[in-house]
């Protein structure tokens, strides 16, 4: 892809970025108040008994969904027969499956021990129908590259059922205001997005022509089934043998420790999945990308996941209040995990848009049973901190493996997706240590004091490393990145076209000196490696 063709795809890529981080960041300011309120509302066990049931109800939305929202991104062509087709098999997926768990829910409340999970079983299993409906009208905004659309979908549902929520707390409707919270959005979103795609539906009818998007979409739910079993069957260990109460701390910590992965991970998984679908017959364009987010996801996401270890009992404190000490722990070993999976989920992004998601459901298949293995071995050592310490161990592990066989007869070489993260991979210690000497020391003050302290010392190690040519480079790749977005993608000059091709060049050219000097700085210091 080149000339007008390309400069208009990295326009739109590039600004689709920073409106889809808006997004995620007005989602994840309104999902942080819901916590801090929240939290100070319910129990522990509250949040407990939902998690016990989306961790199972989960399973159903992803058969639901059967990998098809995966696979409408990375075709290259769908007829309007064509999404007539998917609307209603992904209908009449939803209708079968809400049926399926509500007749389920004895059994989910037998597994657990715990018969209040019958009528919120019941309650919750709606949302599949809904999200059945959903899933054909985002894939299609997705598709269509309406970032902006779907940021403010995005922030107004979240907002809609947080103010339901917690106004639902309020009366003292107790754990029902998660339901209310979970289910006022899910509705919100259906209709927004009803409004933004206009779905045609006709007569009931599935072609045929929706075969090769469900092969696809097979492997692609082979593999979403894997990985969520791998991310959730810790909910199901912890609820099962230590209670409501324990899976409570352990939820909450780990709904935190998703924040930042979900905040700029989310954002580039959203706009690179159909950007590089479009580039997949040109290697070179399709590697810059690559390179270039990685570099970006390394450098805001890894120092965050160790300064926020580092400060995690004040953080928790200021956040969810008293009682809830032992998720500061949890917080703080699930940051392990958070740094491997903001590098990991790179990984999808290559076996979806390179069409290798057959080989990814292979790869899975030999996996995620290793990490769910791991969640025994742990929970059997030390109990729920050694489930925490075991996964992001074993994340970590795997990420080696993980993208030689994502990589391997590509035209994606694995220096592509090492030499990008060095650098910040080298950050990572020294801004935790900086901020726990600190947040140490300062101990006895107020928790404010502490968290603002301790976190501007992690912080210090950004600026001074800015002393070094190497990161200046780096610093410079991602600006040119931002540059991308100054200008709006219609009415240009004749010029115009030319001049966000040499912005473009000059970020790329960036990106590219800075992962070739990269190399260099891993024979004067070791670092940690991280995995899906």
């Amino acid at each position: 892809m080149s000339g007008q063709g390309g400069d208009r795809l990295a326009h739109t890529s590039s600004r689709g970025v920073l409106v889809t981080m808006g997004g995620f960041g007005g989602k994840t300011l309104i999902q942080v108040a819901s916590t801090v309120v929240l939290a100070r509302m319910l129990t522990p066990a509250d949040f407990g008994l939902v998690a016990m049931i989306t961790a199972i109800v989960g399973v159903a939305d992803l058969v639901r969904d059967f990998g098809l929202t995966g696979a409408i991104i990375q075709a290259k062509q769908l007829s309007e027969r064509m999404w007539m087709s998917v609307m209603w098999l992904s209908v009449a997926l939803g209708i079968g499956l809400t049926a399926i768990i509500a007749v389920s829910a004895p059994l989910i409340a037998m597994l657990y021990g715990e018969e209040r999970l019958i009528p919120l079983t019941l309650a919750i299993a709606p949302i599949l129908l809904i999200n059945g409906l959903s899933m054909p009208m985002q894939a299609r905004v997705q598709r269509d590259l309406k970032f902006g659309t779907l940021a403010n979908i995005d922030v107004v549902s979240m907002l809609c059922g947080v103010v339901l929520g917690i106004g639902a707390a309020a009366m003292g409707w107790g754990v029902w205001s998660l339901i209310v919270m979970s289910g006022a959005g899910q509705l919100y979103r259906l209709i927004a997005l009803w409004v933004a795609s206009r779905p045609k539906f006709g007569r009931p009818y599935i072609s045929r022509e929706v075969v090769p998007l469900v092969t696809t979409g097979g492997s692609i739910f082979g593999v979403q089934l894997l990985n969520y079993a791998a991310k959730n069957a810790d909910n199901v260990i912890i609820g099962q043998q230590m209670g409501p109460a324990a899976l409570g701390q352990y939820s909450r910590a780990y709904a935190l420790y998703l924040l930042p992965m979900q905040q700029l991970n989310g954002t580039l998984g959203r706009v690179a999945l159909p950007v590089l679908s479009k580039l997949q017959d040109d290697g070179d364009r399709y590697r810059r990308y690559i390179r270039g987010a990685l570099m970006i996801i390394g450098y805001l996401t890894i120092p965050v996941y160790a300064v926020a270890a580092a400060v995690s009992s004040p953080l928790i404190a200021i956040l969810l209040g008293p009682g809830w000490e032992q998720a500061a722990t949890l917080f703080s070993l699930l940051a392990i995990a958070g740094i491997a999976q903001s590098i990991g989920s790179v990984l999808g992004w290559l076996y979806i848009t390179l069409g290798r998601a057959h080989r990814q459901l292979v790869y899975y298949l030999v996996t995620r049973p290793m990490v769910i293995g791991g969640y025994f071995l742990g929970i059997w050592w030390a109990g729920v901190e050694g489930l925490a310490l075991v996964y992001g161990l074993l994340t970590l592990v795997l990420l080696v493996p993980g993208f030689y066989y994502a990589t391997v007869g590509t035209f994606v070489r694995v220096g592509d997706i090492i030499r990008p993260i060095v650098r910040p991979v080298i950050l990572a210690p020294l801004c935790f240590g900086a901020a726990f000497a600190v947040e140490r020391l300062t101990d006895g003050l107020p928790t404010i004091v502490q968290l603002v302290l301790g976190a501007a010392a992690g912080v210090v190690p950004l600026f001074l490393c800015l002393a070094i040519p190497a990161y200046r480079r780096d610093l410079a790749a991602i600006i040119g990145f931002v540059k991308q977005v100054r200008k709006p993608a219609a009415a240009r000059t004749t010029d115009e076209p030319r001049a966000e091709a040499k912005a473009e060049a000059e970020f790329e050219a960036a990106v590219d000196t800075s992962v070739e000097t990269a190399g260099e700085a891993t024979t004067m210091t070791d670092s940690r490696k991280a995995d899906s």
